[in-house]
């Protein structure tokens, strides 16, 4: 763990790298798939601990930099990520926070590099966080334990009879014969302990590692064959590097054997584990690439490859990662180079928000100006989009157009599905000017089903002038019913006419349309699409249906396709319907106008 708050500026340069996510093999039905750097997207990680239990999968242990940064020092939570490919990986979630520990400093932070361990049934989870305001000579190594590996984890206590006061970033080690050691230090310092049968209390003297060659911080253990290995950072000026010593004892000495890891991209911090999955060896560490901030860093993972007398090749760092070593498996993290390179087609269900947008208000010292929001530079600046449509809930894509005069900025988005709760980083290069608004970018979210949720975006890292946020969803399916408007269970009224196979003047207050015999098969929720042309930015239907039809409705958003004969629009919402074919859905409008063609109703499962 980092000992100092570092003070970078946030850039998104980094984002502009392109990385290859599929390596071709000699056939083209056989393409390797690749996890990509950094594996971890969601949110930001630091301080990977690696760890393959009875169930077959890895799990990543890792601490988390807040966003928008506060600095390395003050993280105040843990999260856990498995895959069982290396690839597809998935975020376990929460699972411990400053919060739940009760001997924990008042002000919280402080939740440093972490470990795992597994005996009898239990997982025990290790963590340093101090206990006093005083944070830096207050440390003590917390003990929680679950009988889940990512879950349920509840603070038992602290190991007692630890030395000096910086007993910071513990590493657990399980040797051959079931014997439990725990090593921890930092500022200099490095010790190595046995662990007594409780798992959090000592057992015998505690070692002291003098012989290690400049070290630092971050001590990991592992053994393979009849060799142990110790990896730690080291004060490399300007940026750690990872070292590494071996021995034929888990306790020493140490033979010091040299550097593993160079400096990594973007900060100054080094952090790491080995572990064994699949018949493989691998390295995690983490960077900066996605944020170009050293306090906000993300994991990384890479092969390791060993000589035959046992010393360990310098780790390569790369952008493609590892290749997976199972078949596609079920994921939520979004690869690394799916973000940088918008690979998003499938995301075609577009909602189009325009800055004057009835749904959409800014605070904070935000502005508008013209057709655009400016001044997001000013801390707790915000945009925010109100009633915006989730389909049948979970991802979707948030898109941001803008200038920026500024080299990179960044917001923090805010979105009413977040698993998490800690929000999404959305990178902001710079255009080259205030009003050149060429800045395109990208960050999948998530959604709650329907139409209530809400996305914020924050701002206060840089500046950005924006002029258009969209929200893109993959379409369903599932076979529709459509219902043309021309049809004769249609009826229109308040101005409202139809014209052909269209129905026009929605734009006058009052206007309205009809469509009677909706079928709502079982009844409950369905995606209802409007199909449309319209010449305004933007106009607004209010819609009724099903069990909503005597209520106030919900409104639903139709951005303009450029005529009021292109009938390339193409919108959906979520709708409630009862049982049977006696369903009638109504449209208001008076908000803007949309010439209509048909309505297309289809069950959610």
């Amino acid at each position: 763990m980092v000992k100092k708050l570092l003070r970078l500026l946030l850039s998104g340069t980094m984002l502009l790298c392109v990385v290859s996510g599929f390596t071709a093999s000699s056939s083209a039905e056989n393409k390797i798939v690749m996890s990509g750097n950094p594996i971890f997207t969601s949110i930001f990680t630091a301080d990977p601990s690696a760890r393959v239990w009875g169930d077959g999968r890895i799990y990543v242990y890792a601490s988390h930099d807040i966003f928008p940064s506060r600095g390395s020092d003050l993280m105040d939570k843990y999260h856990v990520f498995s895959s069982d490919n290396m690839v597809d990986w998935v975020d376990e979630g929460e699972i411990l926070r400053a919060d739940d520990v009760p001997w924990g400093r008042p002000e919280g932070g402080f939740m440093w590099a972490p470990d795992a361990a597994y005996k009898d049934g239990t997982y025990f989870y290790y963590f340093p966080h101090p206990s006093g305001s005083n944070w830096n000579n207050t440390w003590k190594i917390g003990v929680a334990t679950s009988q889940q590996p990512a879950a349920d984890f509840e603070v038992q206590g602290y190991i007692e009879g630890l030395p000096g006061g910086n007993m910071i970033d513990p590493n657990v080690f399980r040797d051959d014969d079931g014997t439990y050691y725990l090593y921890a230090g930092g500022g200099g310092s490095s010790y190595g302990m046995k662990l007594d049968d409780d798992m959090m209390s000592i057992d015998g003297p505690v070692q002291m590692f003098s012989e290690l060659e400049d070290f630092h911080e971050a001590t990991w253990v592992f053994k393979r064959g009849n060799l142990y290995y110790l990896m730690y950072s080291d004060n490399n000026p300007g940026a750690n590097r990872m070292r590494y010593a071996t021995s034929s004892s888990p306790l020493g000495p140490w033979q010091n054997r040299g550097i593993i890891l160079d400096p990594v991209l973007g900060s100054e911090t080094s952090h790491g584990s080995i572990v064994e999955y699949k018949g493989n060896w691998y390295m995690f560490y983490h960077n900066a690439r996605i944020s170009s901030n050293g306090t906000l860093r993300s994991v990384a993972v890479d092969r390791v490859f060993f000589n035959p007398d046992g010393t360990i090749q310098k780790v390569v760092q790369t952008e493609d990662g590892v290749p997976a070593v199972g078949p596609p498996s079920h994921a939520t993290e979004v690869k690394y180079h799916d973000l940088v390179n918008e690979n998003f087609d499938e995301y075609s269900l577009h909602t189009e928000y325009g800055m004057t947008h009835a749904a959409v208000s800014v605070g904070g010292g935000a502005t508008r100006s013209g057709g655009n929001v400016e001044n997001m530079h000013i801390e707790g600046s915000y945009i925010q989009i109100g009633g915006v449509d989730g389909g049948a809930g979970g991802k979707a894509l948030l898109t941001v157009l803008y200038a920026s005069g500024d080299g990179g900025a960044a917001f923090k988005a805010d979105a009413s599905g977040d698993p998490a709760g800690d929000g999404y980083y959305l990178p902001l290069p710079g255009t080259g000017g205030w009003g050149n608004y060429t800045g395109r970018t990208n960050r999948l979210v998530d959604l709650n089903p329907g139409v209530g949720n809400v996305i914020k975006l924050t701002g206060g890292m840089g500046g950005a002038n924006v002029s258009r946020v969209i929200v893109s969803l993959i379409p369903d399916t599932t076979e529709g019913t459509e219902y043309p408007v021309s049809g004769t269970n249609v009826t229109v009224g308040g101005g409202s006419v139809k014209s052909g196979s269209s129905i026009e003047n929605m734009h006058i207050p009052g206007a309205y349309f009809e469509v009677a015999g909706v079928n709502g098969g079982a009844g409950g929720q369905a995606q209802m699409t409007v199909v449309y042309a319209s010449a305004d930015s933007s106009s607004t239907f209010t819609v009724r249906a099903g069990t909503h039809y005597s209520g106030s409705g919900v409104p639903l958003t139709l951005p303009g396709t450029g005529g009021w004969s292109a009938y390339t629009g193409n919108v959906s919402s979520v709708i409630t319907l009862n049982p049977g074919s006696g369903n009638v859905i109504r449209m208001t409008g008076g908000m803007g106008g949309a010439n209509v063609t048909r309505i297309i109703v289809t069950p959610m499962p």
